[in-house]
């Protein structure tokens, strides 16, 4: 079962229509078993993706504040071969980032064939943020939206397996966790009076976030939209998502790995019928 929304490319949606705290029919103990079953999964597939070198994994997690993109990829790490995956979170622009095109800073961060980057944040704050912020006019922000398809589709048609995520959350949960976070001496950290201030441009933002969807949501690379209320029950919905994007991958894989391991032991081979023969002429046989 799909616990995230696939959006068709085109598709209008409108977010205000989706059930935030979906929860698939589940209970949370059955969610959480589920999620350590399939987290098995993505393990063993994302180490057989990392030894065959063939393909790449770029995980995007766009979303509310408070939505959870922090929590999403601390749980994929923890699933994932770690020392084939990282994490890449996207601020502010720097005065360097700014002097060269939009996607510069994103690009140089796109993983090699085997490895896993995870997109906390990404590309898509330029067509968010800039836009509801008037960062800069539309003239600038709109054409980045053909920019933004046409880098993924770059990314895909060498060997990248690109998954979008839209973390959807409801004002009435992000306010609430917004107030915990006050109060908790070790998350408090996080708090940031922008945060605040972007509530404010809420109904701002899901038009951007519709627009976005709507427009980068390709065969290539489509948006999935995943209910976040529940963090266990988004935790299980980005799970399943990533290990059935990367199952098809198997029997490639493992065949990959095969003729590596025959080439391999025919190496080993050969290189013992040397040293025996060494040997033999050392000993004057």
């Amino acid at each position: 079962m799909a616990y995230s929304k696939l959006v068709k490319p085109g598709q209008r949606i409108r977010l205000d229509d989706l059930d935030t705290a979906e929860d698939g029919g589940l209970s949370k103990e059955e969610g959480k078993q589920l999620s350590a079953e399939l987290s098995t999964r993505l393990g063993e597939l994302q180490e057989l993706m990392f030894a065959a070198r063939e393909t790449a994994l770029l995980v995007v997690l766009q979303g509310r504040d408070t939505g959870g993109k922090d929590g999403v990829a601390k749980c994929l790490m923890r699933a994932m071969h770690a020392p084939s995956c990282r994490v890449v979170s996207f601020k502010a622009p720097t005065p360097d980032e700014l002097a060269r095109d939009f996607l510069w800073r994103v690009h140089r961060e796109v993983p090699a064939k085997g490895f896993c980057t995870i997109f906390n944040r990404s590309h898509y704050e330029d067509v968010l943020v800039v836009r509801v912020r008037r960062l800069a006019p539309e003239k600038v922000w709109r054409p980045r939206y053909d920019r933004i398809n046409d880098f993924e589709r770059l990314l895909v048609e060498n060997g990248t397996i690109v998954l979008k995520f839209f973390l959807h959350i409801s004002r009435e949960e992000q306010e609430k966790r917004l107030l915990d976070r006050e109060k908790d001496p070790v998350k408090a950290w996080k708090l940031n009076v922008e945060d605040w201030k972007d509530r404010s441009l809420w109904d701002s933002y899901t038009k951007a976030y519709e627009e976005a969807l709507r427009r980068c949501s390709t065969e290539e690379a489509p948006w999935r939209i995943v209910p976040a209320d529940r963090k266990w029950f988004r935790d299980l919905a980005i799970i399943e998502a990533v290990g059935d994007a990367l199952e098809p991958f198997r029997v490639r894989w493992m065949d990959r790995l095969e003729r590596m391991s025959r080439e391999t032991r025919r190496e080993l081979e050969e290189y013992r019928r040397s040293m025996g023969q060494q040997a033999q002429e050392s000993a004057g046989v």
